[in-house]
């Protein structure tokens, strides 16, 4: 097991100094080298969708106990593969990051200090299910100025491989180095362990999937870590709220597509409008396949609903599955979240612009909506182009992880001869 170890630990070192010499190159590289690269992936991409498609067959073929949202995640269309290509130009588009001047001033002595922005240097990337994630973090590792080594989930080994054959395609064409892009020499979990272990090595570990993979990370990496353990996302109904509004964003924030992060998987409405409300969104979700557990307050409404346990409303469901409370008003809503909630995204309907200042200002949560829905959440939405995830820690980043959350900065102090006395 010992030799085992050892072999692993020499791949992870080997492919943590190829990508530390080509994140230097990146560092200076000019906007054009790295844009080029990102339309050329896209393109190759495009032009071996059938390819990609037939691997992301048998990666699924492979992984017959997946349960429906993982399924989901895991698989990709013709779609899906076109959004991943449009993502990566989109990325191309936006501005570079890098050497942007963040803040400047001049001191009483003359010194003018600028803060600029700087790429993070090699970002461990350990992800489930989702072959996209392999293009999403490249696309932005690369335009930001970093190296990425990717690990995705044993069951997508076969997806990630062809796309990351385009992703290299790209670099290539753009006489960037391939290094900037790997994926992990081996399925073998043990690599997981050497990336968490790799101080020095690895400068930021970003991890992207189910709560057990996150907790592992968070527990035992010996590198900074830049998560979110779970995406338990609330959407409150206020008093003040239009109904055909409430139902519309509802039943998208539920049940657009289950599986995501970004997905409710509360609903709070409050007493004053519940008795005439409630019934009409039960009924709506049930439309679409939606079962649900609530509270006693929400049950004398609609007596046909399960009873929920305070369990239930802990419980990040990424599936058609809806806890439902009835709360009194804002502070109401808030205490319920911060009992409950994971700090993800949160969202108010109403017509009251009081009330939402309330409740926005009142949240500890990386991301507020105010009558939209919680799958807004995302880089793509937000304009990032793409992310590499969502953070709801409190340092550095939080919401969708974009371009300008994979810099650092550092300090340039110009002078004109001054000493210190």
């Amino acid at each position: 097991m010992n030799a085992i170890a050892d072999d692993i630990a020499r791949l992870l070192e080997t492919a943590a100094r190829a990508a530390r010499a080509a994140a230097g190159e990146l560092a200076r590289a000019p906007r054009p080298a790295k844009d080029q690269a990102l339309h050329a992936a896209a393109a190759a991409l495009r032009a071996r969708t059938a390819g990609i498609l037939a691997a992301n067959e048998a990666d699924v073929a492979g992984a017959p106990d997946l349960s429906a949202a993982y399924r989901d995640r895991l698989t990709l269309t013709p779609a899906r593969i076109e959004a991943m290509a449009k993502g990566l130009e989109e990325v191309a588009g936006l501005p570079d990051p890098v050497g942007r001047v963040l803040a400047e001033w001049t001191r009483p002595n003359g010194l003018r200090i600028r803060r600029v922005a700087q790429p993070i240097g090699v970002i461990g990337m350990i992800f489930e299910s989702r072959p996209n994630v392999t293009a999403d973090a490249a696309a932005l590792c690369l335009k930001s100025g970093n190296a990425v080594i990717l690990r995705g989930g044993s069951e997508s080994t076969r997806s990630a491989a062809a796309i990351h054959a385009c992703l290299a395609e790209g670099l290539a064409v753009a006489g960037l180095p391939e290094a900037a892009v790997q994926i992990a020499p081996t399925a073998d979990r043990a690599f997981v362990g050497a990336m968490l272990r790799a101080a020095g090595l690895i400068d930021l570990i970003i991890p992207r999937g189910g709560k057990g993979l996150v907790t592992r990370v968070m527990e035992e990496a010996r590198v900074p870590v830049l998560a979110h353990a779970e995406g338990l996302c609330h959407t409150y109904i206020h008093a003040a709220a239009d109904f055909a509004m409430a139902r519309d964003v509802l039943a998208n924030a539920k049940m657009r597509r289950t599986g995501i992060c970004g997905a409710t998987e509360t609903l709070l409405i409050d007493a004053a409008i519940a008795p005439a409300l409630l019934p009409i969104l039960v009924a709506d979700l049930k439309a679409l396949g939606c079962d649900f557990r609530a509270d006693e307050r929400a049950r004398a409404i609609c007596p046909e609903l399960p009873a929920a346990s305070a369990k239930d409303f802990s419980t990040e469901w990424l599936d058609a599955m809806l806890s439902v409370a009835v709360v009194d008003g804002v502070e109401s809503a808030l205490a319920h979240i911060r009992r409950h909630g994971s700090e993800h995204t949160e969202a108010i309907v109403t017509e009251d612009a009081e009330a939402a200042a309330e409740f926005l200002n009142g949240l500890s949560s990386a991301v507020g909506m105010w009558n939209a829905s919680t799958q807004f959440c995302d880089g793509g939405e937000f304009g990032f182009g793409a992310e590499i995830g969502i953070a709801t820690g409190r340092m550095h980043a939080r919401g969708p992880v974009g371009l300008e959350q994979l810099c650092t900065y550092r300090y340039h102090v110009i002078g004109t001869g001054e000493i210190r006395a």
